[in-house]
């Protein structure tokens, strides 16, 4: 996806050079600030001229970059699936599962706090069909995915993981990671706890409840 993104901003710039510093750290500014307009407003209800606005550019700056809005919309996603795939694809075959299911669950978790407006963006193009990245999804995510159910499954084959199907096991520390994220109005709304306290909370109930929830005992 990195690849493919610096080659859609050379060709919109007309050229295969590599950017300049100054030119990576205007368009850092320029997906920035689309990610919050895109985040709060949708595809249709942002403009241009909003981004241009929350950048502190020109809109025929922001032209220079992107030649339409199509173009940064699908940049600030590409951007945000980079992001959430790294971890996902360092998760160890060899490694102890505890260890290496924490490390994914931690970060997911992270991420939530740490980018919330890229997981909404995220899922409300998933509402909407993933007009965009539905070709992603099919090809670069599911290889991706396909690698840790295969993972997932030999740990449960080695009896350390409970027998339950890999794939859903994935989407369950998704829905429990992401939730804090997307639903953070309704969460702010149950709670008076601060943003550290509830953060803190949550990895302890995930620690407690899913991860060991996962893991093989004499029980299971």
């Amino acid at each position: 996806m990195k690849a493919q993104h610096q080659q859609h901003t050379q060709d919109e710039l007309g050229s295969h050079r590599k950017l300049t510093r100054t030119q990576m750290q205007n368009q850092e500014r320029i997906l920035a600030a689309a990610l919050t307009e895109f985040s709060r407003f949708g595809f249709r209800g942002t403009t241009v001229d909003q981004i241009a606005t929350g950048s502190g550019m020109s809109k025929a700056n922001i032209l220079y970059y992107f030649r339409r809005k199509n173009d940064i919309y699908l940049a600030v996603l590409e951007k945000t699936l980079e992001n959430w795939l790294e971890p996902l694809q360092s998760m160890d075959p060899a490694g102890d599962p505890q260890q290496e299911l924490w490390k994914y669950i931690k970060t997911k978790i992270h991420l939530s706090r740490t980018a919330p407006e890229a997981s909404r963006l995220f899922a409300s193009e998933i509402l909407q069909g993933a007009p965009l990245l539905k070709p992603f999804l099919e090809s670069e995510l599911k290889d991706v995915v396909d690698a840790n159910c295969k993972v997932l499954q030999q740990w449960i084959d080695e009896g350390k993981l409970i027998d339950a199907p890999p794939l859903h096991l994935i989407f369950m520390i998704w829905a429990a990671t992401q939730h804090y994220a997307d639903f953070a109005t309704q969460i702010n709304a149950l709670t008076r706890d601060n943003e550290e306290q509830i953060f803190s909370d949550a990895e302890t109930t995930l620690k407690k409840v899913l991860l060991r929830g996962m893991l093989r005992t004499p029980e299971h």
